[in-house]
């Protein structure tokens, strides 16, 4: 054990902004797990409940209560890895070894978290750290935005970084554009919100630059735990000052003064590439006091890491998450560009909204208008992974036909089978598959098909895979990560892997037709977030394409 006292790591973060993850986080780290005393000492030094601390450290996934927990192997779960057979792995691993959600390695399956090292392989002989891949440039040598540059070697350095462009955007909008102007230019672009929502971008910025309440905050969601979906990821890899120059460019535009950085916690190597990349930006004028010598534009940003939820992608749950509370999503209105972060104006944008917003403002918005196919504006990042050929990032124009992407870029089903079905918005759209797979990646077109676009993570089946175990699998992973505030999605993700798995219900086709459609309904209206609404899309869309196959299960 370190010679650090506790009282030393809890004076450490006592009073910096959102001190309570890292101040977990500190202890986790020192000691290698989470012990009674050491909760009892930071409920004592942070004024927090000693039973509302015990209940938040429990509902996270990778805080360990119990000794060397923090080094004990995890194996992911998630539909990707085990379609790679991450069952075997997690056996091979032996006593102590547990399995975990999704980690967002879908493109190198199987992912294996131990400490502070992410492993991939198909075995416990060859588990190895491996880096991030580069997404490859796309067949067609189209114009990119978020990957414009992102190959550029050296790019991950400030020296690089400015070598291609980097921070031209935020001396453009400093020394030649007014706050109000750096909004329009983004309104005009049409960017909306790359995380799923899809809410115009210009229009949450103006909302916050116009809200009463001071200090503003602007929040970067890096919590992409949607199974399916990594391309954040690769992003922050890879293009770290991208994600700074984005999150400064709001500042500017708003008038925030301080930011966030809320980083999943199954990314350590990322969180090193951010803190390094954060203390250039510092040391460069880049963040600070008057940025750029415009005086009175303050701009701190603060890396906070999660601890393992799913349900803190939602913007809600994030929010609570840093201000130390049990992370909840919160009631809708009032919203959070008037009572966001400790109830003041705040904007929260995922990774790829808010690196899309640099190249938008050195190049225009028209520029960006005419990225997209016919009358869709820009680009979208998918993230493509499962029973295809080659798995990655693509950076795709808005209206690309699924097809194109699938065999054209990405070279068609990895087997010798013909592919089956996809999901969308990593496991949260549910399936498409038949004639449904003739569709353009832009949410009018998926959504007149009952899915929707969201994240843009994309899983591939091949014939040679047992639908309903998928949608189990999908539907184990929502009851496992409803975060059990309204009890539609509690107990509704619960009975309807309960109906997949055939353990409960009625055994005939009808009833049992009738009765998961029916909790699906009560779902949809009354879940008091997303993960609630979306879980039914997985038990509908299997009734739509592969009726035959539940009927054969059920007999």
């Amino acid at each position: 054990m370190s010679a650090t006292s506790d009282q030393d790591l809890i004076e450490s973060w006592r009073d910096e902004p959102a001190p309570l993850l890292p101040v977990l986080h500190a202890f986790h780290d020192r000691d290698g797990y989470l012990s009674e005393e050491s909760m009892r000492s930071i409920s004592q030094g942070l004024r927090t409940p000693i039973a509302e601390l015990f209940t938040t450290v429990s509902f996270y996934h990778h805080l360990a209560t119990e000794e060397g927990g923090k080094e004990k192997p995890r194996v992911c779960n998630g539909p990707v890895c085990c379609l790679r057979d991450a069952g075997k792995l997690l056996e091979e691993l032996g006593e102590g070894a547990t399995a975990m959600p999704c980690p967002g390695r879908c493109d190198e399956p199987v992912a294996v978290l131990r400490g502070d090292e992410v492993l991939l392989g198909l075995s416990a002989t060859e588990l190895s750290p491996i880096p991030s891949p580069l997404p490859a440039p796309n067949p067609g040598g189209l114009d990119e935005c978020v990957f414009g540059s992102i190959r550029e070697p050296g790019r991950s350095t400030l020296e690089g970084y400015r070598k291609t462009g980097g921070y031209e955007a935020l001396e453009k909008a400093v020394n030649k554009m007014t706050p109000a102007e750096l909004v329009e230019e983004i309104s005009d672009s049409g960017l909306a919100g790359r995380g799923g929502a899809g809410f115009p971008t210009g229009r949450k910025w103006k909302a916050v630059a116009e809200a009463p309440g001071n200090p503003k905050t602007i929040v970067c969601n890096a919590d992409e735990g949607e199974p399916g979906c990594f391309k954040d990821r690769a992003i922050m890899d890879h293009d770290p000052h991208a994600v700074i120059e984005g999150m400064a460019l709001a500042a500017r535009a708003t008038g925030a003064t301080r930011g966030f950085i809320y980083l999943r916690y199954e990314y350590p190597g990322t969180c090193a590439i951010l803190e390094r990349a954060l203390n250039e930006a510092k040391a460069a004028g880049l963040l600070g006091e008057n940025i750029l010598g415009a005086d009175g534009f303050d701009f701190r940003i603060h890396l906070r890491r999660g601890a393992g939820a799913y349900i803190c992608g939602e913007e809600g749950s994030l929010l609570n998450s840093l201000e130390g509370k049990h992370p909840f999503p919160r009631n809708r209105p009032p919203y959070p560009v008037t009572h966001g972060f400790e109830d003041l104006p705040t904007v929260v944008n995922n990774v790829e909204t808010l690196v899309s917003a640099p190249p938008i403002v050195l190049r225009g918005a028209a520029w960006y208008q005419a990225l997209g196919e016919g009358e869709l504006a820009g680009t979208k990042v998918i993230s493509l992974s499962g029973d295809i050929a080659r798995a990655g990032n693509n950076e795709v124009p808005m209206g690309l036909p699924l097809g194109t992407l699938l065999h054209d870029w990405a070279g068609g089903p990895a087997r010798e089978h013909e592919l089956q079905a996809v999901t969308m918005a990593g496991l949260s759209g549910g399936f498409l598959a038949g004639d449904d797979l003739d569709v353009t990646l832009d949410e009018p077109s998926i959504r007149s098909r009952g899915s929707f676009l969201g994240a843009g993570g994309i899983i591939v089946f091949d014939q040679g895979r047992d639908m309903v175990a998928a949608a189990r699998n999908a539907m184990e992973f929502f009851a496992d990560e409803s975060c059990g505030k309204c009890f539609p999605c509690r107990i509704g993700t619960k009975r309807l892997t309960e109906r997949l798995a055939g353990s409960s219900g009625p055994g005939e086709m009808a009833g049992w037709e009738a009765e998961v459609r029916d909790i699906g309904k009560v779902m949809k209206a009354t879940s008091a977030c997303g993960l609630g609404m979306a879980a039914p899309l997985i038990t509908e869309s299997l009734l739509k394409y592969f009726p035959e196959e539940i009927a054969r299960r059920l007999k």
